[in-house]
Order: structure tokens, then C-alpha cells, then sequence
């Protein structure tokens, strides 16, 4: 088969290769699916630079955890009536090496999802890391119906989703943008109002625009720079749900004051999220599919052979919308 991969860690165009390697095969309770997209995400770059030191143990990886086709066959203990279900996967790399960056996959039947003939395969790449993240940050913590979220970096992959989670869900959505045209994408998510996170003093900023009271959840993009912001305007025992902190990767914590606020301080990523909320978030999901209820965003669309390039989109951000691979016969 085709399959992009790496040996060792490093720049995508001096690491990443593309050629052929043995098609997998399907295992006890495993599917095997013909891929059609990949999509690529900041912990996928991430793994390529070394972040995970001990990734190349075992020899090569093939990269990307999320990504969408057809099952061609299945293993021992899977109902073959699932051959030829359109799906979508996630979690095909985690804690191995096979991931979606090729033309087959064989993973957990439990990670292969039935994609709703409404949703196309590009949108099946945003549904794992994207959406699923979206998910468990705006319902882990209880319900939010008539309940004020901030969401900051509203227009990002993950912070799009959970905009529109949000308001699904009944909350009042304040978002955050940098710019006029993610403040114009923000809004079309569903934000009731939108403000510039580089300006000075933007906490106070999210209060006024709440009526003078502070927010109930803060979905958070960049934790460590945007805490002393996020403690001006969210209100005693809030939650604070986050996914990353690129900025300041190692953020001090001023204890007292989130101790005297009662905080509770969500870190969010899909790998370790229970399985009762992926489930949860697969339901949800698979309705929203059906019934068209999410917007979605595809920054670039890169063929296979030009993967290095996906990569290098996703590290230089500002893509409006998400990344994916196609991946031909």
C-alpha cells in the first residue's frame, strides 16, 4: 500500500517519507479500512518533532490518529455485515505505530464509526481530535443550558466545534478571535459576541459584554498565556476545560487565587478521555452527522504525496479550518 512515515524525528520534508509499505492485517476484533482522508492535527506534527521520545522504539510510525473510509474487511468477533460501512476512525495512532496516513488501516472496530452517508470522508477526518475534544470540553462538566462560555481562539479547529456545541446545548457563547475574519467565523458558529484576544485587559473586556458578570466555563486554547486574563472574568467555582498551551508550555499557577475562586481546571485530550464520554461523543456526533447540525471547515485539501506540506500548514497556523490528506486508489 501507500503510506507516508517516519524514522526519525525532525522537519516533515526531512523526515517524512512517502512510498510503499505491507498492507496490514485485520486482527481479532479489529476492521480493516480503506482509507479515503487523514486528517492531520498538532499532536500528529508534534510526535514527527519528538515530542514522544520513545515513539521510534519499535521502528518506523506511520502518522495520524483521525481519518475516513470504507471497511474492507473484518476480523474474528466483528459482524461482517460492517464490510463496506463508510466510517470514520480515531485513535489509529495511539500507543502504536500504524496510523491513517495510508492507503489501509487495522485498528479496534470500536474506533471505526459509522460516517452518516450525509457526511463526506473530509468531514470524517475533523470528527476525532476536533470534534471529540470540542465535545468533552463543553459537556464533561454538567449541563450548560442558560449558562455563559467563553471560548477562546473560537475560530481554531477544536474552539470552532466547541462553539457550536455550546450553543446546541442552550449556552450563551462569548468567543475569542485576533482578527476580522475569525471574528466574522466565529459568529457564524453560533458566538453571541466575539473579542480581540490581544488586546490588553480582554477579561474585564468578556464581563461587560456579559452584562457585567463573569462567565461560567472558559474553553481554553492557551492556557498558560491566557489564565491571568481567564481569572478576571470567570466566576467563583467555574471551570476552566483546556487543550493546550503552546505559548507557555510549563505556566506557572497562581494557586491561592484559583484556590479562593473554588476553580476546577479540565485538561482535555482524547486519548485519555474515559470511555463512557467517547461514547457519548460518538452518539452525539453521529447525530450531528445525520442531521447536519455542524458547520465544518476544511483549511487544505493536500494529496498524500505532498503530506510534508500538510504538516508544515498545520505548524505555521492561521489555517482557517482543518487540514486533511487524501488519499487515492
Amino acid at each position: 500500500m501507500q503510506a507516508a512515515w517516519f524514522e526519525k524525528f525532525g522537519a516533515a520534508r526531512d523526515v517524512l517519507v512517502v512510498g510503499e509499505k505491507p498492507t496490514p492485517v485485520v486482527g481479532p476484533g479489529e476492521v480493516l479500512v480503506r482509507l479515503r482522508t487523514s486528517g492531520v492535527n498538532p499532536s500528529d506534527v508534534k510526535k514527527r518533532a519528538g515530542s514522544f521520545p520513545n515513539l521510534l522504539d519499535d521502528g518506523y510510525v506511520i502518522p495520524n490518529s483521525d481519518g475516513a473510509g470504507v471497511i474492507e474487511a473484518v476480523g474474528e468477533g466483528v459482524d461482517s455485515k460492517r464490510v463496506g460501512e463508510k466510517v470514520w476512525v480515531y485513535q489509529a495512532q495511539f500507543g502504536r505505530s500504524c496510523g491513517t496516513a495510508a492507503q489501509y488501516v487495522a485498528l479496534d472496530s470500536l474506533r471505526a464509526v459509522t460516517l452518516p452517508i450525509e457526511a463526506g470522508f473530509d468531514v470524517g477526518a475533523c470528527a476525532g481530535i476536533p470534534i471529540m475534544t470540542a465535545h468533552r470540553c463543553v459537556h464533561a462538566d454538567g449541563p450548560i443550558a442558560g449558562q455563559t462560555v467563553l471560548v477562546t481562539g473560537g475560530a481554531g479547529r477544536v474552539g470552532y466545534y466547541a462553539i457550536q456545541w455550546a450553543r446546541m446545548a442552550g449556552a450563551r457563547v462569548i468567543a475569542s478571535a485576533s482578527n476580522p475574519r475569525d471574528e466574522a467565523v466565529c459568529r457564524a458558529a453560533g458566538a453571541k459576541h466575539v473579542l480581540n484576544h490581544r488586546e490588553p485587559g480582554w477579561g474585564e473586556r468578556v464581563k461587560v459584554l456579559n452584562d457585567g458578570k463573569p462567565v461560567d466555563r472558559v474553553v481554553d486554547v492557551e492556557f498558560g498565556a491566557n489564565l491571568p486574563e481567564v481569572l478576571n472574568c470567570i466566576r467563583t467555582s467555574g471551570v476552566i476545560a483546556t487543550y493546550s498551551s503552546t505559548q507557555v508550555k510549563e505556566p506557572p499557577l497562581p494557586f491561592f487565587r484559583v484556590m479562593y475562586l473554588d476553580l476546577a481546571v479540565r485538561f482535555v485530550i482524547v486519548y485519555s478521555m474515559p470511555e463512557p464520554a467517547k461514547k457519548l461523543a460518538v452518539a452525539d456526533i453521529t447525530q450531528a452527522f445525520h442531521h447536519a447540525m455542524l458547520q465544518h471547515r476544511i483549511a487544505e485539501r493536500v494529496p498524500l504525496r505532498e503530506i510534508a506540506r500538510a504538516n508544515e500548514l498545520v505548524e505555521q497556523g492561521g489555517s482557517n479550518g482543518c487540514v486533511v490528506v487524501t488519499i487515492d486508489g
